[in-house]
């Protein structure tokens, strides 16, 4: 895995419907956990920013699964942006033990800035690049 510092940690709340009948959490329930620390994430940055005019939207997911999630474990999903293209946002987010710091499961996501009006992707305001750049604390724009 990339050598990546995480600045974004959202505890999750498991539910009793995450489970499935092995007992762990179903592998489909992830990506909602990845969900709730992307709007996380974004909300901490753009607390007054609200999607009336531009989004951010899922355009690639990968995932990779190493350990299960049972319950009364602590977890939480870590969350980083990694890339910013000029239209493009590469997140890295994992999911991890709050008591063993074991890492559950890996996401890399790929997201494009999106103009809801005209229903086309555009460039990341540059206001957006200088937060999300002090936030990571590193240039994180594409070379």
């Amino acid at each position: 895995m990339e050598n990546i510092t995480f600045h974004h940690t959202l505890p999750i709340q498991l539910r009793f419907s995450d489970f499935d009948s092995l007992g762990h959490v179903n592998n489909t329930v992830y990506l909602s956990y990845y969900d709730l620390g992307k709007t996380a994430y974004f909300s901490t940055l753009f607390p007054d920013w609200m999607m009336k005019e531009t989004a951010v939207m899922v355009v690639h997911v990968d995932v990779d699964f190493f350990s299960q999630v049972f319950p009364h474990e602590n977890v939480a999903v870590e969350t980083a942006i990694t890339e910013l293209g000029n239209k493009s946002i590469h997140l890295l987010q994992r999911l991890i033990s709050l008591d063993t710091q074991e890492v559950k499961c890996v996401c890399h996501t790929v997201m494009v800035y999106y103009n809801l009006k005209e229903r086309t992707s555009q460039d990341i305001p540059q206001e957006w690049i200088d937060a999300i750049c002090r936030f990571e604390g590193r240039d994180v724009r594409r070379k």
